[in-house]
């Protein structure tokens, strides 16, 4: 039995996937071990340190629980998008964008969703779903990270954090600007499914007779 290919791209393409994981979990290491820094200060990285490797790991886990039952190529470029954004998010508490850049944090959900969502969407490729369900997918699964993103800050550090007191406004906006990003993604992923397939016409079109 051959064992599965991890060749789906280049070989920069790969690289980058290592680089972009090396250097979330440096930046994390960073963060817990200087807690004391006004950038880190209730923004539970001991608890992003936990969540961030394990959401990392859920493309390579999932390639290798997939795979032993069928060969397919590892999704370089699925794997990149999906943990740049904590990567992103890592940096920018480490140079405490947070607290200097007033329209970071909702750039950020924008972005970011739209990035996570648009590596989902490029696994939904592979099927053989047509574009409004796979809309509708991308943008479900964007929908539901996103909550599930704000019930976790209430929980780790919000509900004991000065930021309660706008909590309600600051989460209805970051909602709002997560679920657009997943929207703005979801019709690229649709729009690409399009172009993928070939249309009934031209599959029935007949072949030119060669001599």
């Amino acid at each position: 039995m051959r064992s599965p290919s991890i060749r789906s791209g280049s070989s920069a393409a790969l690289a980058l996937d290592v680089a972009v994981k090396l250097a979330l979990v440096a930046l994390l290491a960073y963060a817990v071990s200087h807690q004391n820094l006004p950038q880190f200060h209730g923004k539970s990285m001991t608890g992003r340190a936990i969540g961030y490797p394990l959401a990392a790991l859920a493309v390579p886990v999932g390639w290798w629980l997939f795979s032993r039952r069928r060969r397919v190529a590892y999704p370089v470029v699925v794997d990149i998008l999906i943990v740049l954004p904590f990567l992103i998010d890592t940096a920018g508490n480490a140079a405490n964008l947070y607290d200097t850049v007033s329209w970071w944090d909702d750039v950020n959900h924008l972005v970011n969703w739209a990035i996570l969502v648009g590596g989902f969407g490029i696994l939904l490729l592979r099927t053989q779903l047509g574009p409004w369900p796979l809309f509708g997918l991308a943008v479900g699964f964007g929908a539901v990270t996103a909550i599930l993103w704000e019930l976790l800050e209430y929980i780790t550090f919000i509900r004991n954090s000065p930021e309660l007191k706008t909590a309600y406004h600051d989460t209805l906006g970051d909602l709002a600007l997560g679920l657009l990003g997943s929207a703005l993604a979801a019709v690229a992923i649709a729009l690409s499914s399009r172009r993928l397939r070939v249309s009934p016409d031209a599959a029935r079109e007949p072949r030119p007779d060669h001599p």
